[in-house]
C-alpha cells in the first residue's frame, strides 16, 4: 500500500483532527490572555477550513444577487472575534465564551480520534488477515 492510499483510507478525519488541534491552541491563547490589555480574541472558521482541506470549498457566485459562501477572507481562515460587550481596557476575550467553545472543540477532537483510531484499527484487522 503506498503512501497515498494508506492515506486515502483514513480519510477525513485526520484533516478534522489537525483542524482540531490548530483551533485548540488558538482558543487556549485566548483563555490564557483574558487579562491581557488590548489582546484580541481570535479564531478559525473549522467548517470552511475543514471543507478546503477535503477538496470543498466556497461556490462561485454566477450572479450579482447571488450570496457568496465558503470560506473566511483572511489568510489561513484566522480571525479576530467580536466581542458581545466591549471591555474598557480593549480586551476582546469573554471567558465564558471562550472556555465554552474551548470545550466544545476538544470533544469533537476526541471524537475524531476515536473515529481514526477505529479506522487504524480495521486497517490493522485487514493488514494482518483477520
Amino acid at each position: 500500500m503506498t503512501l497515498g492510499a494508506f492515506r486515502d483510507q483514513l480519510g477525513v478525519h485526520s484533516n478534522a483532527l489537525l483542524l482540531r488541534g490548530q483551533r485548540n491552541e488558538i482558543l487556549s491563547s485566548n483563555i490564557a490572555n483574558a487579562g491581557t490589555p488590548h489582546f484580541k480574541a481570535r479564531d478559525i472558521d473549522f467548517k470552511a477550513l475543514y471543507a478546503a482541506s477535503i477538496g470543498g470549498g466556497a461556490l462561485d457566485v454566477s450572479h450579482a444577487d447571488h450570496i457568496a459562501t465558503g470560506a473566511s477572507s483572511a489568510p489561513g481562515g484566522l480571525a479576530y472575534r467580536v466581542p458581545v460587550a466591549s471591555s474598557l481596557d480593549g480586551n476582546t476575550v469573554e471567558l465564558a465564551t471562550e472556555q465554552m467553545e474551548f470545550a466544545e472543540n476538544t470533544l469533537q477532537y476526541q471524537a475524531s480520534l476515536q473515529l481514526l483510531n477505529r479506522r487504524i484499527s480495521g486497517l490493522m484487522t485487514a493488514i494482518r488477515g483477520e
